[in-house]
C-alpha cells in the first residue's frame, strides 16, 4: 500500500510512519522544504501546491498537519494559525484527491472537540455538534474542508481524535511531571467526561482504517470507556504513587485558559461506535489500561 502523510514529522505522524513501514507499506512524507530523500515530496499548502503525481499514485492520503493548539490561549493570531493550518492543508489535499483519476482514500485528521459540551449524554459519531467553543468551531470547518474528496467519491475517514496519551508527549508528559511532585489537581468539579486514547490504539486504529477498504465516514478515536476528570485524576495519581489534594477552580480556569477553557471544563462522554462496528479491537479500553500503556 502506498501512503502519503502530511504532518509526518509530528509525534503522531512519526509513530504512524514507523508502524506502517514495519508493516511493509511504502510511506511518503509531504514536507515544506527541499526533500532529503525519495521518501519525501515538497508541498506548499498555503500556495495551494502539491505534487499531483504523488497523490495520483497513492492508495491512501493522511493529513495530520496543523499548528499545535498549545500556546497563548488569549492570542487571536495563534487562534487564526490553529484554524488556518488545519483547514488549508485539508482543502489542498482534498482537491488534489478529487483531481485524481482514481481518487485515493483520505484519512483526514480532526478532533473530538467536534461535539461540544454534552454533559453526561453518551455520544457516538451520529451525535450533533453543539455550541461555539473555539476548537468545536475549528473542527467543523476542518471537516467541511474534506468535502471535495467526498464529492469526488473518494473513501474519506474523518479522524475525530481524543487526547493521545503517552509519557513522551503532551498532555501526559506535562501532567505526569506535575502529579509526580504532588501538584496534580482535579479540574472543576471533576464530573466532566474526558475522552482519551492510548498511542498504540491511535496508531492501530488509523492503520486499520487505512487498510480497510470498505469503511468510511466519521470515527471517534478514543477508548471505549470514557473516564470523568475525577477518574482520570485518581488513576494518574495512583500510577505515579501520589495523592491529589488540589482543585483547579472552574472560575479561575475560565480566566486563565481563555478560549481553551471549554476543553478543560466541557464534558464529552464519547464512544468509538464506528470503530467498534468496523471491527477494530482496542488494546486499552479504559483509563486504567490507557495510562498503564502510556506510562510503561
Amino acid at each position: 500500500m502506498r501512503v502519503v502523510i502530511a504532518g509526518a514529522s509530528g509525534f503522531l505522524g512519526t509513530h504512524l510512519t514507523e508502524h506502517l513501514r514495519v508493516g511493509g507499506h511504502d510511506v511518503t512524507h509531504l514536507v515544506r522544504r527541499e526533500p532529503a530523500s525519495g521518501r519525501e515530496s515538497r508541498w506548499d499548502p498555503y500556495a495551494g501546491e502539491v505534487d499531483q503525481t504523488v497523490i495520483d499514485r497513492s492508495d491512501v492520503v493522511v493529513n495530520l498537519a496543523g499548528v499545535n493548539v498549545a500556546g497563548n490561549p488569549h492570542s487571536a493570531k495563534r487562534a487564526h494559525e490553529v484554524l488556518e493550518s488545519r483547514v488549508t492543508t485539508t482543502d489542498v489535499l482534498a482537491r488534489a484527491i478529487a483531481r485524481a483519476e482514481r481518487p485515493p482514500a483520505f484519512l483526514a485528521g480532526n478532533g473530538i472537540s467536534w461535539y461540544g459540551d454534552h454533559g453526561a449524554q453518551e455520544l457516538t459519531e451520529d451525535s450533533e455538534s453543539r455550541g461555539d467553543a473555539f476548537l468545536t468551531t475549528v473542527t467543523r470547518e476542518w471537516q467541511a474542508a474534506a468535502a471535495p474528496a467526498v464529492k469526488a467519491g473518494a473513501r474519506v475517514c474523518i479522524l475525530r481524535t481524543a487526547p493521545v496519551m503517552d509519557r513522551s508527549s503532551s498532555p501526559l508528559k506535562e501532567l505526569r511531571q506535575l502529579f509526580s511532585v504532588g501538584l496534580g489537581a482535579r479540574v472543576g468539579d471533576g464530573q466532566q467526561f474526558f475522552p482519551i486514547i492510548s498511542l498504540r490504539d491511535w496508531v492501530g486504529a488509523v492503520s486499520y482504517l487505512a487498510e480497510s477498504r470498505d469503511v468510511s465516514g466519521e470515527f471517534n478515536l478514543c477508548c471505549p470507556e470514557t473516564p470523568t476528570n475525577s477518574e482520570f485524576t485518581r488513576t494518574l495519581a495512583a500510577a505515579v504513587k501520589r495523592r491529589v489534594f488540589l482543585v483547579a477552580p472552574a472560575p479561575v480556569l475560565k480566566v486563565v485558559a481563555g478560549r481553551m477553557a471549554p476543553e478543560l471544563l466541557g464534558s464529552l462522554n464519547v464512544r468509538p461506535a464506528a470503530l467498534e462496528r468496523a471491527g477494530y479491537d482496542f488494546q486499552d479500553e479504559d483509563v486504567r489500561e490507557v495510562l498503564a500503556a502510556a506510562l510503561a
